[in-house]
């Protein structure tokens, strides 16, 4: 695997050529030569494009570093493959022409990023393109029985200077970035032969020694040495079925959560970033998710595995676990056992966490499924919290999608209306778009190994779209017109909040785009809301607000959103300005910049809220870089930073060094500490 197509196959075999656009011109072919083949031995399948390009200076590849989100968006090469051939699920590989390297697994046309598994690439040069060489062991992957295979297989090949999507079949552009997560529109790989099942077992211990100095923790702590050692281990029940065993589990790691201006009465949500929850992830989604209107984010996670490990934005130590994911036939299942310990500060007890999720395919593009979730100890009473529901998703044609949820949850001091259910409809077509959606939330339902922003609801939500594509606009390439309605309840229908907006936007074939949007918005507030010491009063308020963005595609320098919005705010008024992008300083380093400044004018007051972050990535190779994120916000008064370097010295082996700071702001503790820590951890990955 060098990146060099020197090798007889190449010559003697014909390449694939008669790739199709997605974007700009759906169903039309590729307009830069594009060659790919497929092959196969005993111990690896090969995936190889040769992409010509007719102005090779134009090609954008400005990251390399393994896993980058950026890969998304910059010249790429692609290979879903659908082992199981079943149009639901797959395994994508793709890189760009600097050498960065993506990998993600598929559940339900639902990506999960963090999954990462052993394989080797390499991306060169020559004066007309640029190639890319893909080596994927079988052990890899998982499928089914017998030598002989059909799997299903999309290519994609990504042409950001022209901002064009190429695929082997053809594929709706409405579906846009995740149309060719859309297996059930793949081509069909025949003649494929795999090699006979092994025992697929993988040990992986680890090693760990940190330094720590924590002066908000009783008792405070002041440069604690800590050595540890842990160990996960994978095991291959089936070629469909995985089990994960863990042993002090140690996710010292992984990077900070960024931090978030929260200007509403209700919790944020964080990002799952530890591997051992990231993988196989996708098995245990829950509910309907059609549709990508606004406020999806209101209904309640049955499964956040955040929940597990954090207390109070604290780690908890992980004593043990267990998971077993994957299929068998036409079932997908996921079973999740841990055990957690205690600490002192947040007051957390041991607690163990059960998951168990199955789903059943029917149709050909349809589930049906159910999860059951227990924690051992409440944390609103005694005794345990247990949650049980069914969910469906179904999807006819190409565009139409139904679905909806039934749970129940059960906790022995809360004896009001425990259920939850939801239903949806959405058509995503291209041209147009409908959405609706209904959701009710009980006002005793808790979910405590999930995530509830609002409690106690009813939600109806309605969204219209309108996107032509003009035909000889030299500049638009496709307009939106869009109107949304979000209507909450609570459950004696006393309405809480109304949000109608009307939203207009323009993508350009340059792949920049621009937005503007004007809301109006009702909200009542039960009791009185405090937001940086300024108490709102309760009672109702209606207000407008307008938003300007405009988006930079990747093929810049200076690559982002920036917005701007001003209205009124609970009887006063709003001004906010952001930005949340990448400056390229090269293809080894780069500069994630995120910025908001909110200007908040009340009858209770004044405030100004202020979120100053960014990382800075260097990347030596696709396998090593070192990434710095340091922040400031105004609301907790504090400043972090955290710095990691990782170097996968080989497939699937790490080592991480890791160091981490806060300091107080406040004007009276001046820069005070509040921690700091170093960590070097190393793993080590056996297979057999």
């Amino acid at each position: 695997i060098d990146g060099q197509l020197d090798e007889a196959v190449y010559r003697e075999i014909p390449p694939i050529t008669d790739f199709i656009q997605q974007e700009p011109d759906e169903g039309e072919p590729v307009t830069e030569k594009t060659e790919a083949w497929i092959l196969f031995d005993d111990e690896n399948i090969y995936l190889v494009c040769r992409c010509w390009h007719s102005n090779p200076d134009a090609i954008v590849a400005n990251d390399m570093r393994r896993d980058s989100p950026n890969l998304n968006t910059h010249d790429s090469f692609g290979v879903q493959l659908d082992p199981y051939h079943d149009g639901r699920s797959a395994f994508f590989f793709y890189m760009s022409p600097a050498g960065g390297i993506r990998d993600a697994a598929v559940v339900e046309s639902r990506p999960n990023n963090d999954w990462d598994t052993i394989w080797a690439a390499r991306a060169t040069r020559f004066d007309q393109g640029w190639i890319a060489e893909i080596a994927i062991p079988f052990k890899s992957l998982r499928y089914g029985p017998g030598r002989e295979q059909t799997w299903g297989i999309q290519v994609r090949r990504l042409i950001r200077s022209k901002n064009e999507r190429v695929h082997l079949t053809r594929l709706s552009a409405a579906w846009a970035q995740g149309a060719w997560n859309r297996m059930a529109f793949a081509a069909t790989l025949v003649g494929l032969e795999v090699p006979p099942g092994s025992r697929n077992l993988e040990i992986k211990p680890y090693g760990i020694s940190s330094l720590s100095t924590d002066t908000q923790s009783v008792p405070a702590v002041n440069n604690e040495f800590s050595p540890d050692v842990g160990l996960d281990l994978k095991y291959g029940l089936t070629k469909g079925l995985t089990a994960d065993f863990t042993y002090n589990t140690d996710f010292a790691q992984v990077e900070a959560d960024e931090a978030q201006v929260n200007l509403t009465r209700f919790s944020l949500s964080f990002p799952e970033k530890r591997s051992f929850f990231l993988e196989g992830s996708g098995v245990f989604t829950f509910g309907a998710v059609t549709g990508t209107g606004r406020g999806t984010g209101e209904a309640p996670v049955i499964f956040y595995s955040r929940s597990i490990g954090l207390s109070g934005g604290r780690t908890v130590p992980v004593r043990a676990g267990g998971r077993l994911t994957g299929r068998a036939g036409a079932w997908s299942l996921g079973a999740l056992d841990i055990q957690v310990g205690d600490d002192s500060l947040e007051k957390a007890v041991p607690t163990h966490f059960s998951v168990l999720r199955v789903r059943r395919n029917i149709l050909r593009r349809s589930a049906v499924g159910a999860i059951f979730t227990r924690r051992s100890e409440s944390t609103v009473g005694p005794g345990a919290n247990l949650v049980w529901g069914l969910d469906a998703n179904l999807s006819f044609y190409q565009h139409v999608n139904f679905g909806g949820y039934l749970a129940q949850s059960r906790t022995e001091s809360l004896d009001g209306d425990t259920r939850s259910y939801r239903g949806q409809f959405s058509y995503d077509a291209d041209r147009y778009g409908v959405q609706f959606d209904r959701l009710v939330v009980g006002e005793d339902f808790n979910p405590e190994v999930g995530f509830m922003r609002r409690e106690n609801f009813r939600r109806n939500y309605a969204e219209l779209r309108f996107s032509p594509r003009p035909a000889s606009n030299p500049l638009v390439r496709k307009w939106t017109y869009q109107a949304q309605l979000d209507y909450i309840t609570d459950n004696d229908n006393r309405l809480e909040s109304r949000d109608a907006r009307g939203e207009l936007g323009a993508l350009f074939h340059s792949g920049d785009s621009i937005t503007l949007q004007a809301a109006r918005i009702h909200e009542f507030l039960p009791r009185t809301f405090a937001i940086e010491g300024v108490s709102i009063p309760s009672g109702g308020h209606s207000f407008s607000t307008a938003v300007a963005s405009y988006t930079a595609g990747q093929h810049h320098r200076v690559s982002g959103t920036t917005s701007v919005e001003a209205g009124g705010f609970y009887g006063g008024t709003r001004r906010t300005v952001s930005f949340s992008g990448r400056i390229e300083v090269s293809s080894r380093i780069g500069i994630e910049p995120n910025l908001s400044q909110n200007w908040i004018d009340l009858p209770e007051g004044q405030f100004t809220t202020t979120l100053v972050g960014a990382r800075t990535t260097m990347t030596m190779t696709p396998r090593m870089f070192v990434a710095a994120l340091v922040q400031y916000t105004s609301g907790s008064s504090s400043f972090s930073s955290n710095v990691r370097f990782r170097w996968e010295y080989q497939p699937g082996s790490e080592l991480f060094v890791v160091y981490t700071e806060g300091r107080s702001t406040l004007p009276v503790r001046g820069t005070e500490l509040l921690n700091r820590g170093v960590v070097v951890k190393i793993t080590r990955l056996f297979r057999f």
